[in-house]
């Protein structure tokens, strides 16, 4: 998508990582990109000891790609989200709701969906949220959804409605479906797992200012967004979205920067690793990495926290895959698996 609106960050200076090996993480050919990601994950990662330092180069201009068509916490460009009032041209928008707007409501939310640790595990102990982007019923709330709430470093709409494949399969359904499939992989090692919505609850949103509390509120050791991206035909490839350094108003993401950068490249790689979907050809200079500052979800979180845009579903190759039920697992997986890896390695 072009990312009309948003700024990008100039590069951030990583901490280093044990070990004696220097990557850069600049791919300029998608085969380098997957033999380096994948070399990150089998040969240096693991359980926290002698993984590879790794430099990570993040866009800092916009692409010369589609407009997008969305604006909220959603790195995903909506012609389906057009209704939602995408004014910030936002591939990933946000929101915050300490600045709220007389005359509006808010949704009722109940306790984030989640279970209890199973016995044993590896992950026994830990908490992780998930946070599925957009919400089926945001098409109905649309006045709901269109309202600004503050997100620190700007105003921006509550939340939007999403994207679609041309053929009418939504974001939020795909969103929901992997997270499921997430929640559930992640629960089999002994994680609690929390969602930000599930099954109708609340009608719509929540907003992105709350998504992001309820991660800090469940002291979450990992937080992910899920989504799908809406960009041009052509325009394919997953990237993860990372939180810049920001200091302004409630927003103040200065320590959660290299741990959320961590996370990342731990999901980055677990995913082109398990999905063989390829990074993004439109974004991230080709090393399927972001970071961003103008999110709700990610400079509200205090917590470690990442976007994923799984792929592009305005591309008929990116398409087919999203809506494959048997690929919508190795997403899942491949999530899961970058996860654990930066739980083990933290």
């Amino acid at each position: 998508m072009s990312y009309l609106g948003p700024e990008f960050d100039p590069p951030q200076p990583r901490r280093p990582r044990r070990g004696p090996l220097t990557v850069a993480v600049a791919a300029l050919v998608p085969g380098a990109l997957l033999g380096w990601l994948v070399y990150e994950v089998v040969g240096g990662s693991g359980d926290g000891g002698g993984s590879a330092q790794a430099t990570v180069r993040t866009s800092t201009s916009a692409s010369a790609s589609a407009p997008s068509d969305s604006a909220a916490d959603s790195p995903a460009g909506s012609s389906a989200g057009s209704s939602a009032g995408s004014s910030a041209g936002s591939s990933a928008g946000s929101s915050v709701d300490d600045g709220k707007q007389p005359g509006t409501a808010t949704p009722t939310l109940t306790a984030p969906t989640g279970s209890a640790p199973a016995a044993s595990g590896p992950l026994r102990g830990k908490v992780i949220v998930i946070d599925p982007g957009h919400n089926p019923g945001n098409f109905r709330h649309t006045a709901e959804i269109n309202r600004k709430v503050n997100i620190g470093t700007n105003w921006k709409e509550c939340d939007t409605t999403g994207t679609s494949t041309n053929a009418g399969y939504t974001e939020a359904q795909f969103t929901l479906d992997v997270s499921h499939r997430l929640k559930a992989l992640l629960e089999k090692l002994g994680a609690t797992v929390k969602l930000t919505h599930d099954n109708g609850s609340p009608a719509w949103g929540p907003c992105v200012d709350q998504r992001a509390r309820i991660g800090n509120n469940a002291h979450a050791d990992a937080a992910i967004s899920i989504h799908a991206d809406g960009s041009a035909a052509g325009n394919r490839g997953f990237h993860v979205i990372m939180p810049g350094a920001v200091h302004a108003g409630a927003a103040d993401t200065r320590a959660i920067v290299g741990p959320s950068a961590a996370l990342g490249l731990r999901v980055a790689a677990n995913f082109v690793r398990v999905t063989g979907e390829p990074a993004s050809n439109y974004v991230g200079k080709g090393t399927g990495l972001v970071t961003r500052t103008d999110l709700g979800g990610l400079n509200l979180s205090t917590v470690p926290k990442v976007f994923i845009e799984c792929g592009n579903m305005r591309d008929s190759k990116d398409a087919a895959l999203l809506t494959s039920g048997a690929w919508r697992q190795k997403a899942a997986q491949g999530i899961s698996e970058g996860i654990v890896s930066f739980l083990r390695s933290s």
